[in-house]
């Protein structure tokens, strides 16, 4: 018996000692990169779900000014009869319709202070797709919501383009790869004119092919969407026209 007890002893070599400190070691460097991933997107979702309550926030808090605005103004309007005696005369009011100016950008502070700055509002119900358009794009801004990546204000003549962030999920422009050709996309500008465009071409692009943005679109409104592919290294192109 105490031979078996001694072999079994002199079993665990010092090369299985070693393999099994390595084994541990590994365990707990997976456990923790395991905690720390998970912690990870933890943070990111929390993170992107703020950023959704700071679109909608602005969304909500914006107004639309009409492109026209209605003047009274108080008018004398005399009869004339046959005789200058019986002239009678009388004040009206007069209503008339005169342009003003819509502003090309509007200023929205969120409830943190942060000053954002809108041109209008997308809404595509097919994908549930309803944000404001950021005035400017920059990686801060792609986070908060959608942005003007280049081209002329909402609902102009041009080629609008808007870039919106792929979280895979059902934020931002997440869905907007789903869209087909004949899908509808409603561009709000902040005169509160609505204006329906459709969706007829979808591709895929290299990150540095920008033929997607030209402004060649003989006189015509279009919106071109842009996002990134799942493995954020293609972008797709989605293409509408003013119906």
């Amino acid at each position: 018996m105490n031979q078996i007890l001694i072999n079994e002893k002199l079993y665990v070599t010092p090369d299985m000692k070693k393999k099994k400190k390595i084994f541990k070691f590994e365990f707990i460097l997976s456990a923790f990169l395991l905690c720390a991933l998970s912690s990870y997107a933890i943070y990111a979702e929390y993170d992107r779900n703020k950023s959704e309550e700071v679109s909608q926030e602005i969304l909500d808090g914006m107004e639309f000014q009409s492109g026209t605005e209605t003047v009274e103004e108080e008018v004398t309007v005399v009869v004339l009869n046959a005789l200058p005696k019986d002239e009678v005369s009388e004040i009206q009011t007069i209503r008339t319709e005169v342009p003003v100016d819509v502003p090309e950008e509007q200023k929205s502070i969120a409830s943190d202070g942060t000053v954002y700055y809108t041109i209008g509002v997308i809404n595509i119900p097919s994908i549930n797709v309803n944000y404001p358009i950021l005035s400017t794009y920059s990686d801060a801004l792609l986070k908060i919501s959608v942005c003007k990546f280049h081209g002329p204000n909402p609902n102009e003549v041009g080629n609008l383009c808007i870039a919106g962030h792929n979280y895979k999920n059902s934020k931002f422009f997440s869905k907007v790869p789903n869209l087909e050709n004949g899908d509808k996309i409603e561009i709000t500008d902040l005169g509160g004119n609505t204006i329906e465009y459709e969706v007829y071409d979808k591709f895929i692009v290299n990150p540095d092919e920008l033929e997607c943005t030209s402004q060649l679109t003989d006189g015509k409104k279009e919106i071109t969407l842009i996002t990134c592919t799942n493995d954020n290294k293609k972008r797709y192109i989605i293409k509408a026209r003013e119906i």
